[in-house]
């Protein structure tokens, strides 16, 4: 009798807390990471919580931002080089600082930059191959890409690619880096087979950013003072149609990423203060939302179901529930933010 007490209690207790484990885990717990370029840290943020948990200084000027595949280490862009918008007279700028600019490595477990890495001069966005061994880096002030091995911390190749190289994009299959030139208004095609650039082809004016259909059939390139984004044949290589999202000089593409389904393109637009969405079976635009000012840099959730955007005047990142395409939470971040990712634990 003693026993059959002890199983009754057992299973009083077992259902007492089964829901709250459920709950537990199916959570979709995550953190959203935020460069942010004039206080020289990154904001980590809880959006469950709706606040920043932890502020990590990384060095001067931190704007791009990717995680490793296994999600462990996040690597990002840092700069010496004075800030300068379109346009500036460099001799009336400061000088640069050549010793500030690597690629930082933090440790997502440890919550710590560990080291910066060499890069090339004036590193702004930059990708990781699909095996998480190289970066390739766009470097502002060399039109240059440099090709680092991050194991050894070194830079083993560097390419010409166009005069203030921005956005950088290897293509689904690892085969291809495409890299936008912002001045010369293209994007250099870079086979990774021989390590050479292979073709160039033009966009719409100051190319920012470079996204791929998963399936790797088509490319999205946004150009800033054109107010468009450029729908390429990314098989061929050629531009295909130029998709008018804005009026021009009021709306400035800046960041684009597509959803995993490959179903839409987001596009963020500066001084537009709003996020568009593209259909991508139609290439026209299916809706928007005013986020805040000046939205750069964008990222999804792990889950696909939210839009986080980096508003840098603001200094705060906004939730964009996808669903319903509107502002769901608003979170305060460092001074500037630029670049974004989410990551799960």
């Amino acid at each position: 009798m003693y026993f059959v007490r002890l199983r009754v209690v057992a299973c009083v207790l077992v259902l007492a807390f089964f829901p709250a484990f459920l709950v537990a885990q199916n959570s979709d717990t995550y953190r959203v990471y935020t460069t942010n370029e004039l206080s020289g840290d990154l904001s980590v943020i809880d959006p469950q919580s709706g606040q920043a948990v932890a502020t990590i200084p990384l060095g001067k000027r931190p704007r791009g931002i990717h995680a490793s595949p296994d999600r462990q280490t996040i690597y990002v862009t840092l700069s010496g080089s004075p800030v300068a918008g379109p346009g500036v007279d460099e001799k009336s700028l400061p000088p640069a600082d050549p010793k500030a600019d690597g690629i930082g490595v933090f440790d997502v477990a440890q919550n710590k930059l560990v080291k910066v890495i060499a890069s090339g001069s004036d590193p702004e966005q930059f990708d990781v191959s699909a095996d998480g061994k190289l970066l390739f880096v766009a470097n502002e002030n060399s039109a240059s890409m440099s090709v680092v091995d991050i194991a050894k911390g070194v830079v083993t190749h560097t390419l010409p690619v166009g005069e203030e190289p921005e956005g950088v994009k290897v293509s689904p299959n690892g085969k291809f880096v495409y890299v936008t030139s912002e001045t010369d208004s293209t994007v250099a095609v870079i086979d990774l087979r021989t390590v050479r650039v292979i073709k160039v082809f033009k966009v719409g004016g100051r190319p920012r950013s470079v996204a791929f259909l998963p399936d790797g059939s088509r490319a999205y390139v946004t150009g800033e003072t054109a107010g468009s984004v450029t729908v390429v044949d990314a098989l061929k290589h050629e531009p295909l149609k130029e998709i008018q999202i804005g009026e021009i000089g009021v709306v400035r593409p800046m960041t684009v990423i597509v959803s995993p389904d490959s179903k839409t393109a987001y596009v963020s637009t500066g001084r537009g203060h709003k996020v568009f969405a593209l259909d991508t079976n139609t290439n026209t635009v299916s809706g928007s939302v005013e986020v805040g000012a000046r939205p750069w840099g964008i990222t999804l959730s792990p889950d696909g179901k939210k839009l986080y955007s980096a508003n840098g005047p603001s200094n705060d990142v906004t939730e964009v529930d996808l669903a319903t395409f509107r502002v769901t939470k608003h979170f305060k971040a460092g001074t500037g933010p630029w670049g974004i990712i989410a990551i799960a634990p």
